[in-house]
């Protein structure tokens, strides 16, 4: 029965505006279905592919439940969660359908220099967009029909993999399905630790170019004096005349 339904809602699946519904990744999400009649006898969710089961309460070992009349949450959202969904509703010898778009967003601080995976392709993702965070154009890193855009990028189960993280990787990335839609956006910053350390650097950098400043000032003060001290001694001695030399000498 259950296959028969499944099979009823893939090959009647229409393709009607879908309600945009955007959560974070390990986080909850709900399918509101505002049907306000009682009287429901069941309710089926599944995608293009497959049929999910709903547990009737949240004490139930999976991640995705019923809640009220008929609204699903699903709990723990992970990116393979993306996509599109169908909400078919029995009740009263009668049934509706909701469809909805389902966009996972996430953050990630990645230190300089390591290795960045990012789990995002999935069955429906058709591009991988990049945008720098001192632009607002989108890039092309990967394709489903062209691969990957750069040396430093490569696929390898299902993870979008970025080698040797630079500041110009930083930004935002964002992985549409074939229509255009948004399947899930990941924001990447470079780490605190990688900041502080930068700043540390900075920090000493000033410190020893002032020390160094500091010292080159002394020896040029020293020298300065060393050499004006010289021209005087030689003043001195040029103005005295040879006469009050002589007599200098037969005194001592």
């Amino acid at each position: 029965m259950v296959n028969l339904l499944l099979l009823l809602g893939l090959i009647t699946y229409s393709e009607t505006s879908a309600i945009s519904v955007s959560g974070e990744k390990r986080g909850n999400i709900t399918l509101r279905c505002e049907h306000e009649d009682s009287n429901i006898d069941q309710i089926y969710l599944f995608t293009r592919s497959r049929l999910i089961d709903v547990c009737e309460t949240e004490e139930c070992s999976g991640r995705v439940f019923k809640e009220g009349n008929c609204d699903v949450v699903i709990k723990n959202l992970i990116f393979s969660d993306a996509g599109k969904y169908t909400l078919r509703i029995y009740y009263n010898n009668d049934q509706t359908e909701l469809k909805y778009q389902l966009h996972i967003h996430d953050e990630v601080s990645v230190n300089m220099g390591e290795q960045l995976k990012l789990d995002v392709l999935l069955s429906e993702a058709d591009e991988v967009q990049h945008q720098s965070r001192r632009s607002t154009d989108w890039m092309k890193v990967w394709s489903r029909s062209d691969g990957v855009q750069s040396q430093r990028i490569s696929i390898r189960d299902r993870n979008l993999i970025i080698n040797h993280f630079t500041a110009r990787d930083a930004g935002t990335y964002r992985v549409l399905d074939t229509e255009g839609e948004i399947l899930i956006t990941v924001s990447i910053t470079e780490s605190k630790e990688t900041l502080e350390h930068t700043d540390d650097t900075k920090s000493d950098a000033v410190v020893s170019w002032i020390a160094l400043t500091v010292v080159v000032l002394l020896l040029a003060l020293i020298l300065t004096a060393v050499t004006l001290h010289k021209r005087l001694l030689r003043g001195y001695t040029c103005a005295v005349s040879p006469e009050a030399l002589r007599a200098h000498n037969d005194v001592c």
